[in-house]
């Protein structure tokens, strides 16, 4: 196969299956990005694009409000300061935290964050009766974070760079317990989630092998750990969840994540960590009180508020809502993210490392440690650099120039990474001096010195990017850097495609699949509310189907009586506790008042209460006939049939006003097995009528979308464990004429019911039930997130 027939989608799909975000991706992307038709844009590491989305609905969110300085205490004043608090909550949100975990201080920046700590941190410098602070870092981290190294080197402490590989090598059994209880002296281990140099990503374990003293350095020194996790280049396309890597500091940057507004991070600090900051300077609005006559200063209790000097610029803080708001609408999340960015990469990875020159010699030298097998280890980012047909690097200025001309966007140099940069280009501390005496700075454009480069050239994606973009990238560096004719590593090219096989075998049969979406139906046979981050409570996730419609009888409602049901999409607002029904065209928010009544759900009968004439009326005149909106009472417990637990404790299990069990979870393989069968079944003249995955994942209406096994292998598990949580299976989920209904236009068809039966003979199944059993006396559980690794347990 010649290289013009590899750059086509169809191989593309050949080495990854996973592209875009939904089926309209494409139009999408026209649509939110019009201003880089005809770009290829390959520098997302620097800064991704924010989508015209974004700035449209922020600035008519800023036309229309008038937000005043935090610090004051009128109307509008107090409208800014409720948005920062949500902004805040909604950053911890995003990564799996509570406001009781984590703090969000706001900064200028990444660098600005990282300084925070660097001039807050409590250095002790070694006396003759201790050994002092150790201030440690990956050799592969940015500058900013080696920058610490000046203020820690004027107060005395150690500075101690370590190479990636020694933090497993050198690492002890067991670490030292009893005297650090007596040892508190403080360290601080810095390293990046991600490189921003390779892409290559390092194990999140690291955060509490360091805390508790098992991993080099801290294996080696006395005294407590604190981690900080740099995690600016991690969090533009992956997830983090600080659920599984609970680290001390974690600075990161929004226009990384989001394009806009630039001049805007933020430092994330665990609560238990928060106590060993120290502040000297103090700035408006730190302060609980002081003294201008004299040395008397008492600091804010609140730990934002008292390391946030002066206003905090809410504007900008504003337009991190609409950030979140535009990056979940578009894409559905980090996981979807991940899966698409790390896609395009390793088909570019794939294709450059096989790309060779007419005598065969490869075109590229790529700076990776592994071979982009999976998005765990890897993130979406390429760094190499270009060799002409003897073997000799081509400079990186010259590949920039080039590009630039073809209107390919990529960045060049060291990326702010020295350490990495010396350690993938072989370049040693002596040869660095000698750069610079040759004129060579950090920054500029002298990329080869006596014949070795002084830098390399780096492409990264985004979740706009597109198979275009690595198509065109692809096809300059064949047309503008290739000897003719260009010829092909066929047999690296296989081995690749093998590894990444054999990979996604590990993958499946290894139980590591993750969970990709998560959804809540506040109210019973109305439309879902897709999240990505949500408490578990008794009966299950927060609020799911906690309420119902009935209509002038008391009946409840459901889809197989009334379609347009699936047109009424509520939300939950947790931190106002409001119920927000939207449907086309209506809206209606308030606080739910009660007064109790009794109903039924699937034969049971039930106490709930009534919210009130506002929302009957806004219901009633939507669905065309008279009807209540009734909330299960809070007071009231359904236990779960008994006759529905197979294998699963035989304690009692609360629920909600589901029809059988707290959760209901569907497989992604499985809906993609029946949609191929659904494909097959259709003739030509009725393919614009084909169902897309996502429309078939709506309307089998689970709570948990799992991806990454087999087809139906869920069929056989006995239980499950999701992030820190076990879930017991209970059954399987036999389906009806109600998954006919298409939840985006209420319309009825036969599919994708018909094809089930078809597939499943014998049984109309579909999904499996689950159930979770809270620790003894606790009314809530941990944090779901999307991302969460799923470690599946069969019967």
């Amino acid at each position: 196969m010649d290289f013009q027939k590899l750059c086509t989608f169809e191989t593309f799909q050949q080495f990854w299956s996973h592209y875009g975000h939904g089926e309209d991706f494409q139009d999408v992307i026209e649509r939110e990005f019009t201003r880089i038709k005809g770009t290829t844009y390959l520098d997302h590491a620097a800064t991704t694009l924010y989508p015209e989305s974004l700035v449209r609905g922020y600035f008519q969110d800023i036309s229309r409000n008038v937000y005043g300085n935090p610090h004051s205490h009128n109307p509008s004043s107090r409208l800014t300061h409720d948005t920062v608090e949500r902004v805040r909550y909604r950053v911890l949100q995003h990564f799996n935290a509570s406001p009781e975990e984590y703090s969000v201080i706001f900064t200028s920046g990444c660098t600005a964050a990282l300084k925070l700590v660097a001039e807050s941190f409590p250095w002790r410098p070694p006396t003759e009766s201790e050994a002092g602070s150790h201030f440690c870092y990956l050799t592969d981290n940015h500058t900013s974070v080696v920058g610490i190294r000046g203020l820690t080197s004027a107060r005395g402490v150690v500075a101690l760079p370590v190479c990636p590989q020694e933090v497993e090598k050198r690492a002890k059994d067991e670490a030292g317990g009893g005297e650090d209880v007596i040892c508190q002296t403080p360290h601080l281990f810095c390293y990046p989630a991600q490189s921003n140099f390779s892409g290559k990503k390092y194990p999140l374990s690291h955060v509490k092998g360091i805390q508790a003293r098992r991993l080099y350095p801290a294996c080696d020194h006395h005294g407590r750990w604190f981690v900080l996790l740099d995690a600016a280049a991690h969090v533009s396309c992956s997830p983090l969840n600080l659920q599984d890597c609970p680290a001390d500091f974690i600075p990161i940057s929004f226009y990384k994540m989001f394009g806009f507004p630039t001049g805007l991070g933020a430092l994330l600090v665990r609560t238990d960590a928060a106590g060993i900051l120290k502040k000297t300077y103090f700035g408006g609005g730190t302060a609980a009180a002081y003294l201008s006559g004299e040395d008397y200063y008492v600091h804010a209790a609140n730990l934002s508020d008292r390391f946030e000097d002066g206003t905090v610029s809410f504007l900008d803080i504003i337009a991190v809502n609409h950030g979140f708001e535009a990056l979940y609408r578009i894409t559905g999340g980090m996981h979807n993210i991940q899966q698409h960015t790390f896609g395009l990469a390793r088909y570019t990875y794939m294709l450059l490392s096989s790309l060779c020159h007419g005598n065969g010699r490869p075109v590229a030298q790529i700076y990776t440690e592994g071979q982009f097998e999976s998005p765990r280890t890897q993130g979406a980012i390429l760094n190499f650099n270009l060799m002409d047909s003897h073997g000799q690097i081509i400079g990186y200025s010259q590949v920039d120039r080039m590009a630039s001309l073809y209107n390919i966007h990529v960045r060049t140099g060291c990326f702010c990474n020295t350490g990495a940069c010396q350690s993938f280009l072989g370049i040693s501390n002596q040869q660095m001096r000698r750069n610079l005496q040759a004129g060579h700075v950090c920054g500029d454009s002298v990329d080869v010195v006596d014949g070795q480069p002084t830098g390399s050239v780096r492409v990264s994606f985004g979740y706009m990017s597109t198979f275009e973009d690595c198509q065109k990238f692809l096809s300059f560096v064949a047309e503008c850097f290739v000897e003719k004719p260009v010829t092909v590593d066929h047999v690296r090219l296989e081995k690749l495609k093998t590894a990444t096989a054999a990979s996604r075998e590990s993958n499946s049969h290894g139980g590591a699949c993750t969970l990709t979406n998560i959804y809540i139906y506040p109210i019973k046979s109305c439309g879902a509310h897709e999240v990505h981050n949500w408490p578990m409570g008794p009966l299950g996730l927060l609020y799911d189907r906690s309420w119902m419609v009935v209509n002038g009888n008391g009946v409840c409602l459901s889809q197989k009586r009334v379609q347009r049901l699936c047109l009424i999409r509520p939300q939950v607002h947790l931190p106002s506790d409001k119920l927000l029904l939207q449907a086309p065209g209506q809206t209606v928010c308030q606080r739910l008042p009660e007064s109790t009544h009794t109903s039924k759900v699937c034969g049971d009968r039930v106490e709930t209460v009534d919210c009130g004439d506002e929302a009957a009326s806004w219901l009633s005149d939507f669905l065309g006939q008279p009807c209540r909106l009734i909330r299960q009472s809070p007071n009231f417990t359904r236990d779960m049939k008994k006759s529905l637990f197979l294998l699963a404790a035989t304690a009692s299990t609360s629920l909600s006003l589901v029809n059988e069990a707290q959760y209901l979870m569907i497989n992604r393989a499985s809906v993609e097995l029946i949609q191929k069968l659904m494909s097959s079944r259709q003739d030509d003249s009725n393919r614009d009528q084909l169902l897309d995955t996502q429309n078939v994942i709506s309307r089998f209406r689970a709570n948990l979308v799992i991806a990454g096994v087999e087809p139906f292998e869920e069929d056989n598990w006995s239980h499950l464990i999701i992030g820190n949580t076990r879930f017991m299976v209970t059954g399987q989920c036999g389906r009806c004429q109600m998954v006919g209904v298409d939840q985006e236009t209420g319309t009825k068809t036969k599919e994708p019911l018909m094809s089930l039966m078809a597939c499943r003979i014998g049984k109309v199944t579909f999904g499996v039930y689950l159930t979770h059993q809270l620790p003894e006396g606790s009314t809530t559980g941990s944090v779901l997130s999307t991302g969460s690794i799923v470690k599946p347990h069969s019967s």
